[in-house]
């Protein structure tokens, strides 16, 4: 398919890599050039607007500030050339997605948010996990791209926002599942425990799941460094998960503890280090850290 791709981060660059390894024709673009670079296939366009054209295109960007800004404020929905569809894969909020499907449906162009479960590293792969909601004939046209970008495609109805719901819910587990490795550590190793050690048996028995095992092992080697997914965006993640669940009338607690501490990372200097750094918190407050 004839694609344009805005948004090369970590992310972004690893599905262009797929998506140009399944034959597609790949147009990108990013605020910064040089992010193109080693993108052997793709061809780099001047501006947003000859992205968002063709047959597809995809957004990969940081938050709903910056998918607002290049698609709605820069005017791409009012373009002469338009996309036959629009995959927004980016996590953003449940109120921003609900807003765009409205907006993108007064333009007549299909939309569909997409977002995705995996790290840089499984992007490159092509075995993303991608959640996927909107309008059935559009999701079909999208097939070819979700299946060079993705492992599996889970589809959530014709309502775009509930996409975005089902990526904030599991973000939301996600970092649960770190704050309650850090404070096991800290309670293990106030009992002479290695934290490491701790780890080990837990993530190879009760959970020996991709999360626990991934971020475990980052936890009991202190690694944080290069991120694959930074604290900060998670601490953005569950806050859209707090502001999504008060819309609704649905009490949040555990989020709230955890937004608490993902505030006290990033203000110990750990917003850009990987979200396994949440677990330096119950270290810090067990005289530990």
């Amino acid at each position: 398919m004839d694609v344009g791709f805005i948004g090369l981060g970590r992310m972004g660059r690893g599905m262009v890599a797929s998506l140009l390894r399944d034959g597609h024709k790949v147009r990108v673009w990013n605020r910064s050039a040089g992010a193109a670079e080693g993108l052997d296939g793709a061809t780099v366009v001047e501006s947003a607007a000859e992205a968002f054209r063709g047959e597809a295109a995809i957004t990969m960007l940081a938050d709903d500030a910056a998918l607002r800004s290049v698609i709605v404020e820069g005017g791409l929905l009012d373009g002469a050339e338009r996309p036959g569809l629009h995959l927004s894969m980016s996590t953003i909020s449940v109120a921003a997605s609900r807003d765009l499907a409205a907006i993108h449906a007064r333009a007549g162009v299909p939309y569909i948010a997409a977002p995705v479960f995996g790290r840089p590293n499984v992007a490159e792969a092509g075995e993303l996990n991608i959640v996927c909601a909107g309008p059935d004939e559009a999701v079909a046209r999208a097939a070819p791209l979700l299946d060079a970008m993705g492992a599996k495609t889970w589809p959530f109805g014709p309502e775009a926002p509930r996409a975005n719901a089902v990526k904030l819910a599991g973000n939301f587990m996600l970092i649960s599942a770190i704050e309650a490795m850090g404070e096991a550590c800290a309670f293990a190793e106030g009992h002479g425990v290695p934290g490491a050690d701790l780890l080990d048996l837990l993530t190879n028995t009760l959970f020996a799941s991709p999360v626990y095992k991934g971020y475990g092992a980052s936890i009991a080697a202190n690694r944080y460094e290069p991120p694959g997914f930074n604290l900060k965006l998670g601490a953005k993640d569950v806050r859209l998960a707090l502001q999504a669940a008060e819309a609704v009338g649905v009490p949040m607690p555990f989020a709230s503890v955890l937004r608490d501490g993902l505030i006290e990372a990033m203000a110990h200097g750990d917003a850009d280090k990987d979200l396994a750094a949440l677990a330096k918190v119950s270290a810090r407050r067990s005289g530990r850290g």
